[in-house]
């Protein structure tokens, strides 16, 4: 029985699964999460209703980490997104959170806030993000290579949407050229590519309007 992904093109910790999925052309059905149906069966999956979500037989993994974890146990690939060394597996594991906690939550606090009438917006919450986003981006410049360890990993799947979105919300601009070379290499590999391309139907959807570019 083939894996079955509940996910959308546009949401951005579906793109951490989407790329490890396709970095090892694992096969897999996309449902994507578009009409009142596929809701309703996501639902019966997890009462959540959060994505992404991924079945395979009787089993059902929630959390987009915790989903590439059970593919490199289960539907394992060519390229090992955890290295086997428990070290540079905690590395790696710590770089995801980074990823997901200081780069990608500030950004989602800033969409979110858009998203709400003027009169109940919080323009010191988006300034204490966009702060936090600096203090990330200045602490990301110090590192080189990809995210953890010498490959492509779990880490560079959490950081390809993060610092994609990222960037629209509030630019990393000219202070952090590492950060902004790392960026465009990772939309330069194929898998994160091919995800990005995608997502762009889906672009009018971003609150604070989608930039020319990328």
């Amino acid at each position: 029985m083939p894996l079955t992904l509940y996910a959308h093109p546009f949401a951005s910790y579906c793109w951490k699964v989407l790329i490890a999925l396709y970095e090892n052309n694992t096969p897999f059905k996309y449902r994507r999460i578009e009409d009142a149906a596929a809701l309703a069966e996501l639902a019966s999956l997890w009462p959540l209703k959060k994505f992404p979500v991924l079945k395979d037989g009787e089993a059902t993994v929630m959390e987009s980490s915790i989903i590439i974890e059970y593919l490199m146990l289960r539907h394992p690939g060519p390229i090992r997104l955890m290295p086997e060394d428990e070290a540079a597996a905690l590395d790696v594991r710590f770089m995801d959170r980074f990823f997901d906690n200081y780069i990608m939550t500030p950004m989602q606090n800033i969409v979110s806030n858009q998203l709400r009438a003027e009169s109940e917006r919080d323009p010191k919450g988006v300034a204490d993000a966009k702060a936090t986003l600096d203090v990330a981006y200045g602490w990301l410049e110090s590192r080189g290579g990809w995210a953890a360890t010498d490959n492509f990993s779990l880490a560079d799947c959490a950081a390809a949407p993060a610092l994609f979105y990222a960037d629209w919300a509030h630019p990393i601009g000219d202070r952090f050229p590492h950060v902004r070379s790392y960026r465009a290499r990772l939309l330069a590999r194929p898998s994160i590519a091919r995800t990005v391309d995608e997502a762009r139907p889906y672009r009018k959807l971003f609150p604070l309007g989608a930039p020319d570019r990328d």
